[in-house]
């Protein structure tokens, strides 16, 4: 339990303490976010167990959620103000960046998922002000609904790039999201929660105009597109290339533990509440990310969710590293899958928690 709340909560604390005082926190806080990862995941290759956890695990997603208005309006603030060097600005923005990419839209794709209303209104107040709010909508009524089918458009094709999956995604998100609300409602009305989005976010940017004037709406922008920009790189990874089964009626196999990647390293899967963990949340949308679980058969990547995200950066080594990789999930059972060292780990891991054990993954071929 207390590496979830470290290995999210101390970001936060330093990017907050480097609005506040500057100087060596800012190093600090971006330092934390980066190689302080690399190095705590390379220091164990076990895996978190299995916990239900879920009074504890609601009321962390409670504070992140809280902090993440923090971090975004320090942030907003010291950096719309100008008054750092440029180096700097470039060092805050990153830090805080990084940590709205990854901390507070995991904490936020989390709370959306809830079944308490306040919860889930707290995680799409995250997603506006980060200029995103369309993203509560076409996750949960698209992407799940349609991952790793054609109808999905954030699930990335088999080589496609990255950057050309950006702006589709971006894109075909916010319009598959609006029709898929639309048609929910049977129209556009008062009620309709992309009036919530578009008027939030003109509203954030308006409260950031005010509290540092044009560059106070800079900063948010350069922030939120950051952020953005994570997000759907995760999308990117999780998906790649990975495809269900239609049958002749257009109808998709269920999502199955072969339908997403995943990585069981437990510092950064920790700081990002599970969500490398991913197969499993697909499977059961509504449970708890400490209780998320890895099993046998699950495709894993070679290395950890925040260094795949970096390869995803540069096409022509990701296709090296991903493209064989999908071809064997896409041929036969996942156990076959080349693994990143943590295979055993995670049998130790669930057998240690008594939870029904890890079989073998189902047989996709």
């Amino acid at each position: 339990m207390l590496w979830y709340a470290i290995a999210s909560l101390l970001p936060a604390g330093l990017i907050l303490m480097a609005c506040l005082l500057g100087g060596v926190w800012i190093w600090l806080s971006l330092l934390v976010m980066t190689a302080h990862v690399w190095v705590m995941d390379r220091l164990w290759d076990g895996v978190l167990p299995v916990q239900d956890g879920s009074a504890w695990a609601r009321w962390l997603s409670v504070v992140l959620g809280l902090g993440h208005f923090a971090v975004l309006v320090l942030s907003v603030a010291v950096l719309g103000q100008g008054e750092l060097t440029v180096a700097q600005g470039l060092g805050l923005g990153l830090a805080a960046g990084l940590f709205l990419g990854q901390v507070s839209n995991s904490n936020a794709h989390e709370l959306i998922h809830r079944a308490a209303r306040w919860e889930r209104a707290l995680g799409v107040a995250v997603y506006v002000s980060l200029l995103f709010g369309h993203h509560a909508s076409a996750h949960r009524r698209v992407h799940h609904v349609h991952v790793a089918t054609g109808r999905d458009p954030n699930s990335a094709r088999l080589g496609e790039s990255y950057w050309h999956f950006l702006p589709r995604a971006w894109v075909g998100s916010f319009v598959a999201g609006f029709r898929a609300e639309t048609a929910l409602r049977r129209g556009v009305g008062p009620g309709h929660p992309y009036v919530i989005y578009v008027g939030g976010a003109v509203v954030a940017l308006w409260m950031a105009w005010a509290l540092a004037g044009s560059g106070g709406a800079l900063a948010l922008l350069a922030l939120a597109g950051y952020a953005q920009a994570q997000l759907l790189l995760a999308d990117y990874v999780q998906h790649y290339g990975l495809r269900r089964r239609v049958d002749a009626q257009g109808r998709a196999e269920p999502a199955g533990p072969q339908h997403a990647w995943n990585a069981p390293h437990w510092y950064s899967g920790a700081m990002m509440l599970n969500a490398p963990r991913h197969s499993d949340h697909h499977m059961n949308p509504s449970r708890i990310y400490p209780a998320l679980r890895l099993e046998d058969g699950m495709p894993v990547w070679p290395r950890s969710m925040p260094v795949m995200a970096l390869l995803a950066l540069i096409p022509p080594l990701w296709r090296r590293v991903m493209d064989h990789r999908v071809a064997i999930v896409s041929g036969r059972a996942g156990s076959d899958l080349p693994q990143s060292g943590h295979a055993e780990a995670i049998r130790d891991s669930a057998a240690a928690v008594g939870s029904g054990g890890v079989g073998p993954g189902p047989d996709v071929g």
